[in-house]
């Protein structure tokens, strides 16, 4: 029994030996581990001129529309445009039928020339009385007779050529022009149809596509930020600042205007303003009624401090940066931020454009312990 005895604890302590030396082993390959501080990729904020911009959504509407509509009455007699088509200012749209109003004026000349006789004939009687009144041949009554007669002649006079003139205005009316330059809608009523009278028919309209105005409507904050805070509604800046705006389906904003309108009052409902842009349109790309996108650059930061946009990370506390300072020691510094551009985000304050931050690596970084940092290539694009 003795001799198994001391085998047995023999062996006991063989195992024991061995199992210690494992654990100071492993608690050696720890404290090794802890530390050597974790890799991380750094970076330094860039410091530029930045434009902030807003996008909207917004309509186009044409700056002159017109409708054309007869204003005498009668059967159109042509159609003298192709509907859709361009037409210049004056070009001939409809002819309605001219013969009764050409019988008008004619008739209106006929009374004019006899206004005129009777005149002629009230002006010599009125001269023979008024002559023979100076020798008492006739009485004063009879004098003022004819002159009567005379102002009479003279009013029937005026009144001859103001119906001439009239006449004349609703005989013109028959040849239907275009008041201004633009694209004419389509024919409204067709050749034989009586057109006219109190309704004053709609015959078509008339646009002018260029330039074309866009409307959208705009926040009190963003007027502000976009136009600078210093703007006034006094019309300043109106017709320089520009707007860049894109229809359906384009590629970012490729035609650009400038801002010629800003309402007079903010709607107290939705607590916006409505502004107005203007394009050349010169090649008619933008058709009055559209619906555009419409983004507007704000006022230059002079010297913006960026920050990469996947470094930035947000606890209750709100955004924050894991910035390296002394000793390589990670401290979690609050961030204030801006607009977005390219990847990067405008940090307004929190960090200073000499210190370093995280950008991949951010899950092995601990606040309050080292980190190994690695300097960011230009083309770096690992996960945090």
């Amino acid at each position: 029994m003795i001799p198994f005895e001391r085998h047995h604890v023999r062996a006991r302590a063989a195992i024991g030996l061995v199992i210690a030396v494992a654990l100071l082993a492993g608690c050696g390959g720890e404290q090794a581990q802890q530390m050597t501080p974790p890799l991380v990729t750094v970076d330094k904020p860039v410091v530029r001129d930045v434009t902030p911009y807003d996008d909207f959504t917004g309509r186009t509407e044409a700056v002159r529309s017109v409708e054309i509509r007869a204003r005498v009455e009668g059967f159109l007699e042509s159609i003298e445009f192709q509907e859709g088509s361009g037409v210049e200012e004056g070009d001939l749209l409809f002819v309605i039928d001219p013969e009764p109003y050409e019988a008008a004026r004619d008739e209106a000349a006929a009374r004019l020339a006899a206004a005129e006789a009777e005149l002629e004939q009230a002006a010599s009687d009125l001269e023979r009385v008024l002559e023979a009144a100076q020798t008492d041949a006739v009485s004063q009554q009879e004098v003022t007779a004819k002159t009567a007669g005379h102002a009479r002649a003279e009013a029937g006079l005026l009144q001859a050529k103001a119906a001439l003139l009239t006449a004349e205005l609703n005989l013109g009316y028959c040849w239907v022009r275009s008041p201004i330059e633009g694209r004419a809608g389509r024919s409204m009523m067709d050749v034989g149809d009586l057109v006219g009278g109190l309704q004053r028919t709609l015959l078509t309209t008339v646009v002018d596509w260029t330039p074309i105005q866009v409307y959208f409507d705009v926040s009190e904050t963003k007027l502000l930020r976009l136009l600078g805070r210093e703007y006034e509604f006094e019309g300043r800046g109106l017709g320089v600042h520009p707007v860049f705006v894109a229809r359906a389906g384009e590629d970012g904003y490729p035609h650009e205007g400038v801002i010629d309108w800003i309402d007079n009052q903010i709607d107290s409902a939705t607590g916006t303003v409505l502004v107005r842009g203007e394009l050349p349109n010169r090649n008619h790309l933008f058709v009055p009624g559209m619906f555009v996108s419409v983004r507007v650059p704000g006022t230059t930061q002079m010297s913006a401090v960026l920050a990469e946009e996947r470094a930035i990370g947000t606890d209750l506390a709100g955004k924050y940066l894991l910035v390296v300072g002394e000793g390589n020691v990670v401290e979690n510094r609050p961030v204030k931020i801006g607009a977005l551009y390219d990847g990067m985000r405008v940090i307004e304050d929190g960090i200073s454009p000499y210190e370093t931050y995280i950008v991949n690596g951010l899950q092995r970084a601990r606040p309050g312990l080292p980190v190994t940092p690695e300097e960011a290539q230009a083309d770096d694009s690992g996960e945090m």
